[in-house]
């Protein structure tokens, strides 16, 4: 990263701009298990079609995502493994994290 122009770091601040929601990080779980149609994720998130087509496409945007449009609905899938492998990167990473403050928690709690 240390070579990129200013305009290139802003594009990668806007793909992890992108990242950084709860509700599209829900939707990137869910397609992580296959792609889905707009009616499916709403659904399985609990949020309006719309509210999931706008997240949908400021994924696009950045490509995370593709759109298929077949009939009347449009599915989406992940295009970008990467973030695959970051997501399983960063989880993993705060679970750790976790364990470790559940340990020093235990630990401290032994001694009062």
């Amino acid at each position: 990263m240390k070579e990129l122009p200013p305009e290139a770091l802003e594009q990668v601040a806007a793909y992890f701009q992108v990242l950084a929601e709860p509700t599209r990080l829900r939707i990137l779980n869910l397609l992580r298990q296959g792609e889905h149609n707009v009616g499916e994720l709403a659904q399985a998130c609990g949020y309006t079609a719309a509210n999931i087509s706008r997240h949908l496409s400021l994924m696009t945007k950045q490509g995370i995502v593709a759109r298929e449009s077949r009939g009347t609905s449009v599915y989406y899938r992940l295009t970008d493994e990467s973030v695959d492998a970051l997501c399983d990167l960063v989880c993993g990473n705060i679970a750790r994290r976790l364990e470790q403050a559940s340990a020093t928690h235990s630990a401290f709690r032994a001694r009062l």
